[in-house]
């Protein structure tokens, strides 16, 4: 009976440090915030946990999954459905993802970003490959670098964010931006 309630006790410590990851930068992200929304005390944390950094990395862990699961595929070269598919993971996830690049400089979260970074790179690469065929070798690059920064988390931001577009007028603006791209080559 105790080890079921601890294990609760551990479970809502992490569902909370997970939630503030969603709205805070990591490094805003304080003990007694965590345990005010788990409803327990900073000791009962630090217990369940044994130190903040150990916390916040599981926590970390938990958001990566679900950003990961999140992502849609569609059949690759399906530019309206990568990009809804892009749309759908950066509504729910985008502005997390924008506070841990603007958080990067901490060595924990530069790891998270790089891998960030480097699985979209592969996930422009399969989605949109296959319309890049007949691209010459010494522009593939070029035109790799081209597309992933116009399906980049950023650009979502400076629409949606930034620009107040509608996700339907977003969404319009990214697939002309890479139909213009592949056309282009």
């Amino acid at each position: 009976m105790r080890a079921r309630a601890a294990e609760k006790t551990r479970r809502r410590v992490l569902d909370a440090a997970v939630s503030l990851l969603g709205s805070r930068l990591r490094s805003d992200v304080r003990l007694e915030d965590v345990a005010a929304e788990a409803g327990v005390s900073v000791p009962t944390v630090l217990r369940a946990y044994g130190s903040r950094a150990q916390l916040i990395e599981l926590a970390l862990e938990k958001v990566l999954e679900a950003m990961g699961a999140e992502l849609e595929e569609p059949e690759p070269g399906d530019v309206a459905g990568s990009v809804s598919a892009w749309f759908d993971h950066y509504e729910k996830f985008g502005d997390v993802v924008v506070r841990n690049l603007a958080d990067e400089s901490d060595p924990a979260v530069a790891p998270i970003v790089e891998m960030g970074r480097t699985r979209h790179r592969r996930h422009v690469e399969r989605q949109l490959g296959p319309r890049s065929d007949a691209v010459p070798d010494e522009r593939r690059a070029t035109l790799t670098d081209a597309l992933v920064c116009v399906c980049d988390v950023y650009t979502w931001k400076l629409l949606r964010r930034d620009m107040g577009r509608s996700r339907a007028d977003a969404e319009a603006t990214v697939t002309l931006m890479i139909e213009s791209l592949l056309e282009g080559v």
